[in-house]
């Protein structure tokens, strides 16, 4: 298995995907606590990264945040603690925990249905810039 860096949280996502690649850079731009790493769930590392966790990457169209040797969150929970992480601000979007974990993740998956004719989906994944090249696995 990959070695991964000491202290961050790894942001699986799929990188075809318009919104999910705007979300990544919402993250990337408040991560001001540098946290967060990210692997597009196509890529072989998000492939092991799946299998290591358990996770059937067949049943996959959600976010995933996996804390290295924790735990790992997926679709609304994991959007919850990726806002508990980066703080300020955004912290107030952990308020959405009251609402059962059923009833949240209906709505994940609606709007993850929908995400390609809604948001459009790229051809190949997104090739970060030199500057964010560390900040991606």
């Amino acid at each position: 298995m990959f070695d991964f860096p000491l202290n961050k949280k790894i942001i699986l996502f799929d990188g075809v995907c318009n919104l999910c690649n705007t979300a990544v850079q919402f993250v990337i731009q408040h991560d001001t606590k540098d946290v967060f790493r990210f692997v597009a769930l196509q890529s072989e590392l998000g492939q092991e990264i799946l299998k290591h966790i358990g996770i059937n990457p067949k049943n996959i169209d959600s976010i995933i945040l996996y804390e290295p040797g924790v735990a790992y969150y997926y679709k609304s929970s994991a959007a919850i603690q990726i806002a508990r992480s980066l703080g300020g601000f955004l912290h107030f979007g952990t308020v959405f925990r009251i609402i059962p974990t059923a009833i949240r993740n209906q709505l994940y998956d609606y709007i993850a249905k929908n995400r390609y004719k809604w948001y459009g989906k790229k051809e190949s994944c997104m090739i970060p810039t030199p500057e964010l090249k560390t900040k991606f696995l």
